[in-house]
């Protein structure tokens, strides 16, 4: 009798243990390194990829992204930017550019200063990625950028030959999945930021159970990728001025949305709309006069309560001449937590 009560007491014991010491909740792990973080040039863009995890928000180290959308979308301008600001936080860069579209004035524009030995042609996929496990930068606790614009454009050794017939098509696939497979632990051993281009191509003979479009090179870019930004609906930007009594129209660039469509850095399915202007890049003061009017009770273009104008091209420059540039980055960082706060979900959490 005594046994069986030293048991039932050891039993209860053991229980009162369990109920007082409640196991752990693993928090969840993300991707990236955000010791460091480099910005893509739009403040909502950089809110919308990961700004939970750091006030602004932008692109950790240690990551590879893909962009990928149709043809005229703005993605060379986005990996542009995101190189002049590798490059304004000390770290170097590799632009691999297959399709030559990057020329020094065009990059000049992003206050991008490419040296030709940053700068290569690829014809194959192999040679993309040979040279990011080769590559051996100088500058240490430095986010340093990888560029591939675009990865349509690449070939594969077979198709590069004479005889290379109908291989070439499952071939590329193989070769991204292989190169993707002894690259993707370089990238954040090394802190790298790789971020690649692609496009949006339509299947022919699409079914309900296959999509109707798809990105060139298989599916190792979407696996392998931590962050997938889609381009989607851009729409011109026309401007017209009376020229010598004469109407004349002109269009000067696009506004584009660009949405999270996968993440692993924070939570996907965030979107941004972003203004990429020709002659200039990524228009930041544009979209962020227009977030604050958006979702503010003011009905003109302000600053901190501070009226502009009510017509957003004189409230750019207004911006611009009285320096207002941070304090309106500022204030849209302000609201765009305010109003992703009402959206937490407040739950207890699982054991």
């Amino acid at each position: 009798m005594m046994q069986r009560t030293k048991k039932t007491e050891s039993l209860s014991n053991q229980m009162k243990r369990k109920v007082s010491s409640p196991p752990k909740v693993k928090k969840k792990e993300y991707d990236g390194d955000f010791g460091s973080v480099i910005s893509t040039g739009s403040t909502l863009l950089d809110l919308a990829i990961s700004g939970g995890r750091i006030r602004g928000g932008g692109l950790p180290g240690g990551i590879l992204v893909e962009a990928f959308g149709p043809s005229g979308s703005g993605k060379t301008v986005l990996l542009s930017e995101i190189a002049g600001s590798v490059q304004r936080q000390g770290g170097e860069i590799m632009f691999h550019d297959p399709e030559a579209r990057l020329n020094k004035s065009f990059a000049a524009i992003f206050g991008l200063d490419i040296k030709d030995e940053d700068y290569s042609r690829p014809d194959t996929v192999p040679e993309v990625f040979q040279a990011v496990r080769k590559w051996k930068p100088i500058g240490k606790n430095k986010v340093h950028g990888i560029f591939a614009d675009s990865l349509a454009a690449l070939s594969t050794d077979t198709e590069m030959s004479k005889d290379a017939g109908d291989k070439m098509g499952m071939r590329r696939p193989k070769e991204f999945s292989e190169e993707l497979r002894r690259t993707c632990r370089i990238i954040p051993n090394k802190n790298y930021l790789m971020v690649c281009s692609n496009q949006i191509r339509q299947n022919i003979g699409a079914t309900e159970y296959q999509p109707q479009t798809s990105t060139p090179g298989g599916v190792a870019m979407s696996f392998y990728s931590s962050l997938r930004l889609q381009f989607s609906n851009p729409t011109k930007i026309k401007i017209t001025k009376t020229i010598f009594g004469k109407e004349v129209s002109k269009i000067i660039g696009v506004d584009v949305v660009i949405s999270v469509f996968k993440s692993s850095i924070w939570k996907p399915y965030r979107n941004a709309k972003v203004t990429i202007l020709f002659d200039y890049g990524i228009d930041d003061i544009r979209q962020n006069l227009q977030y604050i009017k958006d979702y503010t009770k003011y009905k003109t273009y302000t600053v901190n309560g501070r009226n502009l104008s009510n017509t957003r091209d004189e409230a750019i420059q207004m911006v611009e001449t009285q320096g207002l540039e941070e304090e309106l980055r500022e204030q849209v960082i302000d609201l765009w937590e305010r109003i992703e706060s009402k959206f937490v979900l407040e739950r207890k959490p699982k054991r």
